[in-house]
């Protein structure tokens, strides 16, 4: 068979191209407007596994999704019925309950931008990725209380001159039921186009069948367990393993690889020959947060959001912690990683240990900075963003057979 072609918009640092690329899809290019983010998924899809087939007319570089719709409509015409798949979803920071939740945010505002995008290029299917938020009327910031899960369902299946329309089926799923030790809901939402859906043999909702249906033995034949929790993750990645100077900031600490402890350490490190793990640079707390840190993790609950009376108590300033339980999946993670207390040890959590819980592999490597501040957190993806904004690669590379299977019928 040919390879099954795909664009990726919105790809951030790759977690989603990585998964496709791992169950046999080929990128023809991905659109990514932070040059952080894109710098790592430069180095690891494009410089390390060679995965797309990057058109002459586009430069290997970031993009925003708009100039690229206005700079490049021939080529986007020219390539109508042709793609495969258009994959991916706009940011979620507006629509995300984790967050301040504003309907105004100029962000939400590219979801009219994708809508256009796969009305020029037409793939044959669409996997659509957002927050659980995106499934929720906003009620406090204009009158209408849009779903805006509903307005691209709306859009997507209404046909138009020179518009076929897509069949579509959107469901939440939280990742933990597939293989990554973390608990993390996402709308997801397919699509298959009218002219190849009209006979009913292959359904939208036929993805999440074959997707709930097959994780068990993919993730059997992955070598993986059914399920892991936190510790299953990053217990070989711990600060009592040994310090050493961090190998990509003067001033850090970083620390020597444990042997691995579970079946979901040893895959994630396969093919891994370093001692010292990729973007394990540890926080240089303050010797009073250390003391925090440590009076919380005998003392307060674990795996829940420390709030209200119970933040009172422990004198805590921020507008929430959770102290990690090892025995449990983790919370979503975000990008904000002093939201979060290590299950052992007085400090946050690593980017690698971030990376591992998001089912990244070890080989792949984050670029930039680690992390930012202040205004910049407007329009910097540091390392702990683009992963706390990445969907699982292990997910993806699920999703990507799933979709494979409606693309063979």
């Amino acid at each position: 068979m040919k390879d099954s072609t795909y664009i990726d918009l919105f790809a951030g640092c790759g977690g989603l191209s990585l998964g496709l690329n791992q169950s046999g899809w080929k990128g023809l290019f991905a659109i990514e407007k932070s040059p952080f983010a894109f710098s790592t998924l430069k180095y690891n899809l494009i410089n390390q596994l060679n995965h797309f087939n990057w058109p002459d007319w586009l430069e290997q570089k970031e993009h925003d999704i708009n100039e690229i719709l206005k700079n490049y409509t021939d080529e986007l015409f020219a390539m109508r019925g042709k793609v495969d798949l258009i994959a991916g979803g706009p940011p979620c920071q507006g629509f995300s309950t984790a967050g301040r939740r504003v309907e105004k945010d100029h962000r939400n505002e590219l979801i009219y931008s994708y809508i256009k995008f796969i009305r020029v290029v037409q793939p044959k299917i669409i996997f659509f990725e957002n927050v659980k938020g995106f499934t929720q009327r906003f009620k406090k910031n204009r009158t209408k209380g849009t779903k805006y899960s509903e307005l691209v369902e709306k859009a997507l299946k209404r046909s138009g001159k020179n518009f076929i329309g897509y069949n579509v089926f959107g469901a939440l799923i939280n990742f933990a039921e597939y293989g990554i030790p973390q608990k993390r809901t996402r709308f997801i939402l397919v699509g298959i186009r009218k002219d190849l859906d009209s006979d009913q043999k292959n359904t939208p909702n036929d993805f999440f069948k074959s997707l709930a249906k097959n994780k068990s033995d993919f993730l059997i034949n992955k070598g993986l367990g059914l399920s892991h929790n936190l510790k299953d993750a990053i217990s070989d990645l711990l600060l009592a393993n040994g310090s050493v100077d961090s190998p990509d900031t003067k001033g850090f600490q970083s620390a020597y690889y444990g042997k691995p402890e579970s079946l979901y350490q040893s895959v994630l490190r396969k093919d891994v020959a370093k001692l010292i793990p990729d973007s394990h640079r540890f926080t240089n707390h303050g010797i009073d947060t250390v003391d925090m840190f440590n009076v919380l993790l005998s003392n307060a609950p674990r795996g829940k959001r420390i709030e209200g009376e119970t933040k009172k108590k422990f004198n805590l300033k921020k507008r929430g912690l959770t102290v990690l339980s090892s025995q449990d999946q983790a919370p979503t993670l975000t990008s904000h990683p002093d939201d979060y207390v290590h299950y052992s040890e007085p400090r946050i959590l690593t980017v690698r240990e971030y990376a591992r819980i998001q089912s990244f592999p070890d080989w792949f490597e984050f670029k930039e900075k680690y992390t930012t501040g202040g205004k910049l957190r407007r329009i910097e993806v540091p390392r702990y963003t683009q992963i706390g904004n990445a969907i699982p690669p292990l997910f993806g590379e699920q999703a990507g057979l799933a979709l494979k299977s409606i693309i063979n019928g």
